[in-house]
This record gives C-alpha cells, structure tokens and sequence, in this order.
C-alpha cells in the first residue's frame, strides 16, 4: 500500500515514513508543504496521503486545501488529515460531501500505533476514521429538545464509535457485546435520531456527523 506524507516538521515527517513503513506500507512521496504534495499526485498514485491541516506558507488551512484538491481530482486516494487541535469547522469542510476514503484524527492519536495503523488502513480501503475526541465535542453540543436525550448511555457509546468510523463488527470488538447486540443499538439510534439508515459504513458516518453538526 502506497502512502504520501505532507507534514512541515521534518521529525514529525520522518517519525511517520518509519513508523508506516514498519506496518508494511510504502511511503512513496515526503512533502513539506501542500504544493509538493499535489506534485506527488501522478501516477502511479498512493493509496492514501496523510496531510498535517496547516501547512506553510500561513499555516492556516493549506494541508486542508490540499486534500479537498485530491478529494477532487483523485477520488480513488483516501485522505488522513491530522490536526494538533480540535477544528470543527475544518472538520466539517473535509466531510461535507462524503465519509468514504476520509480520516480526521488529532495528532496525540499517533501514539497509539495500533490504533492509528487501523485508521490509516480503513480510510486506504475507502472506510472512515473520525477522532473520537471530536465526536465526543459534536455529541456535547446540546439542543433544545435534542433526540441525542433519549439515547441509553450504551447508545451513546455506540454511537461515538460510529461515527468514529468504526463497522458493527468493530464496535462490537470494543464493547465486547455480540454483532446482534451491536445491530439491535444502530437500528434504535437510527429510530430515535431520525437517519435513514444505510448498508455502507461511510456513508452511515456522515450521516451521523450531519445530524451532529446540524
């Protein structure tokens, strides 16, 4: 699998390629800034570029650009975009038209190899990785009259997972609970929250983080 690092600190850049290359990926491109990045995009393409949100010049929201740019032209390339903060807005923008192929993890999240290799591997496949961290912000954000009430607390845990990105059969690893078990809590938070439901996993998360955002 074929990866390309946009990422400004050389350590940070570095630190990635061996920590990706030790999973079994390939890097094939290390950027340090958005404009190598979108010159690494020619073929043949990486599976999946993982691009810091604030590149220079302006560290402001270059990296985000960046892989809206890629979304566009290379729809086939998953997209890992990591954030030191919490940016809901800049979140949102990345996930406003689809979750598939598309990951939004802080940068603390590294630290855990395990966890972010699975990330790096589900958004590669077309799948979804959402920082937990900020879907726990969208679900703090109350409304009057909000549905999100009327969830159980092992609702609620599902429901995080979900729009984590996570698929009925890892949710139900996580909680330790049966795939049925797992089905059963979807199917009432999709009731209660008033989602359509749907059989691909990503479309189900933006789904979510629509109705979380709204």
């Amino acid at each position: 699998m074929r990866v390309a690092i946009a990422e400004d600190s050389v350590l940070l850049r570095e630190g990635l390629a061996r920590l990706i290359g030790d999973a079994g990926f390939e890097v094939v491109a290390r950027c340090g800034d958005a404009d190598e990045l979108r010159d690494a995009m020619r073929a043949p393409l990486p599976d999946v570029a993982i691009v810091d949100i604030r590149l220079p010049p302006t560290h402001s929201d270059e990296g985000l650009r960046a892989a809206l740019d890629i979304r566009a032209g290379h729809p086939t390339v998953g997209v890992l975009v990591l954030s030191q903060y919490v940016e809901l807005g800049l979140a949102m923008r990345l996930l406003a038209d689809s979750a598939e192929g598309v990951g939004y993890l802080l940068k603390d999240r590294i630290s855990d190899v395990p966890d972010f290799i699975g990330a790096l591997r589900r958004v590669a496949a077309g799948g979804s990785a959402i920082d937990p961290v900020i879907v726990s912000t969208l679900l703090s954000k109350r409304r009057d009259g909000d549905p999100l009430a009327r969830l159980t607390p092992r609702e609620r845990e599902v429901l995080e997972l979900m729009a984590a990105g996570n698929s009925n059969q890892g949710i139900a690893d996580r909680l330790v609970i049966t795939l049925r078990a797992v089905e059963k809590y979807v199917s009432s938070i999709f009731d209660k929250l008033g989602i359509p439901s749907s059989g691909s996993d990503s479309r189900r998360v933006l789904a979510v983080l629509l109705y979380l955002r709204s």
